[in-house]
């Protein structure tokens, strides 16, 4: 008993030394790392949840909708970008004109809010998220992308352009992105080439820190953010055709 104690104390001392030498809180574990995936599953239930979560696409326009049999089709009236923006600000943002304008408020005074509260507003009447197209831990994880997951786009974005180091961002994108999406950001044959969509920073961030609803994307969420900035800077001087 004495000496299983002792290699306790040594393996917990053994612990925090590492945590330390990694800049780490002796108190990290590996439940801190589901939370940032969990946030990032959540991050692509937000852009696509029938995509991701494989569930059948809406054929009916979204109730509180505003504008009916939009031209962007009635299943995107149903994803949450399309309401409240991918820099999460709605009608305050990206979206307060042009074809997605819709009157609507953004998420952001929802940072920090309870999730299970979050939860409860996804089944109330104004959204009307069923079982049938959100799951409890489709929720669960949506909500807590909304409370804990949003970027700072006014921190990492001005006059729509990423503010990034494109010379890092291009590093990064040639050892972490170009094997799926080509050197020249035009691999995948039934997506349109990387850079014809860069401009679109907010777009860009929420997709690099969170992934691509349904596929194999790595989401860089557990990284440092500046690195999915200075791959957004980058990504703007890739062949747009």
């Amino acid at each position: 008993m004495f000496t299983h104690n002792i290699s306790k104390t040594l393996r917990q001392v053994a612990f925090g030394a590492i945590a330390g030498m990694l800049g780490l809180s002796a108190s990290y574990t590996a439940s801190a790392a589901e939370t940032d995936s969990a946030i990032a599953r959540g991050g692509r239930l937000y852009d696509k949840y029938f995509a991701e979560n494989k569930t059948p696409k809406p054929d009916a326009d979204h109730a509180s909708y505003p504008v009916k049999g939009g031209k962007y089709g009635k299943d995107a009236s149903w994803r949450c970008k399309e309401c409240h923006g991918w820099d999460y600000k709605g009608k305050d943002g990206a979206y307060a004109s042009g074809g997605h304008a819709t009157g609507i408020k953004g998420i952001s005074g929802a940072a920090g809010k309870d999730p299970a509260a979050i939860v409860a507003i996804l089944k109330d009447a104004k959204h009307g998220y069923t079982e049938k197209q959100l799951s409890a831990k489709d929720m669960s994880d949506l909500a807590l992308f909304v409370s804990k997951g949003q970027m700072d786009m006014g921190k990492y974005v001005a006059d729509k352009k990423a503010k990034g180091n494109a010379a890092k961002g291009e590093a990064y994108f040639n050892t972490i992105c170009a094997g799926c999406h080509g050197m020249d950001g035009k691999k995948i044959k039934d997506a349109p080439p990387l850079g014809s969509l860069a401009d679109n920073a907010p777009e860009m961030l929420h997709k690099i820190m969170n992934g691509q609803p349904a596929e194999s994307m790595p989401a860089l969420r557990a990284l440092d953010p500046q690195i999915s900035v200075d791959i957004a800077s980058y990504l703007t001087q890739l062949p747009k055709q």
